[in-house]
C-alpha cells in the first residue's frame, strides 16, 4: 500500500524500522533532541484522489446514515430560522433597533462631518480662544470624544429597556424549535 506522498509503506530512506509491529517507527529526519519525536497519525493515510490507483482493493465505504439525519436536520433548522426571520416578534425587535440606530448614526456623522469641515474651512473661527489657551476647537474636539460615549451610552440602555428582553424570547423560541426539528438533541 502506497502513502499519500507516493512511497510505498516502510519504504524511505532507510531511517523506518525493519517493519516489525511491535517497533515503532524513527523519524525521517534527525531531530534535535532523542527524546523528541515526531508522531504524525495522518502521516500515512491516503488522501483521496493522491496515490490512489484506479482499482482499490479495499471496498470504498458509505456515507454513514447520520451524516444524512445531520443534513436533514440544518435544512430544518433553515426553515425555523427563516420563519423566525418572517414572525412578528422578530420584526418588531429589528425595527425598535432601527429607529435608534438609523437617526443616531446620521446624527453623529453628521456631527463629526460638521466638526471637520469647520476645522478646514474656517480656521480663525476654530482658533478663538474660550478660556485661556482652550479655544473652539479643543472644546469641539472634547465633544467629540464626549458624544461618542454618550451615544454608547444611549444605545445600551435603549437596548435594555426597549430590546433584550423581546430579543431574548424570540433567542429562546428559536433554540427550542431547532432543538425539536433537530429530534431533541442540543
Amino acid at each position: 500500500m502506497q502513502s499519500s506522498n507516493s512511497r510505498a509503506r516502510g519504504c524511505g530512506d532507510g531511517s523506518e524500522s525493519s517493519g516489525d509491529p511491535g517497533q515503532e517507527h524513527e523519524p525521517a529526519y534527525a531531530p534535535a533532541s532523542a527524546s523528541v519525536r515526531y508522531e504524525d497519525p495522518w502521516y500515512d493515510a491516503l488522501a483521496s484522489g493522491w496515490g490512489e490507483s484506479s482499482t482499490l482493493s479495499a471496498p470504498v465505504a458509505e456515507v454513514p446514515a447520520a451524516r444524512g439525519a445531520r443534513q436533514d436536520g440544518a435544512v430544518a433548522a433553515a426553515r425555523i430560522y427563516l420563519e423566525v426571520q418572517r414572525s412578528e416578534a422578530f420584526q418588531e425587535v429589528r425595527s425598535r433597533y432601527r429607529r435608534f440606530v438609523i437617526p443616531a448614526v446620521i446624527g453623529f456623522f453628521a456631527w463629526y462631518v460638521g466638526y471637520v469641515v469647520t476645522a478646514t474651512t474656517a480656521p480663525g473661527f476654530m482658533a478663538r480662544p474660550v478660556a485661556g489657551a482652550v479655544n473652539v476647537a479643543m472644546l469641539a474636539g472634547l465633544g467629540q470624544f464626549l458624544s461618542t460615549f454618550l451615544l454608547t451610552w444611549a444605545y445600551s440602555r435603549h437596548a435594555r429597556l426597549r430590546r433584550d428582553r423581546a430579543a431574548l424570547e424570540v433567542r429562546w423560541e428559536t433554540q427550542e424549535l431547532t432543538r425539536e426539528a433537530r429530534g431533541g438533541a442540543s
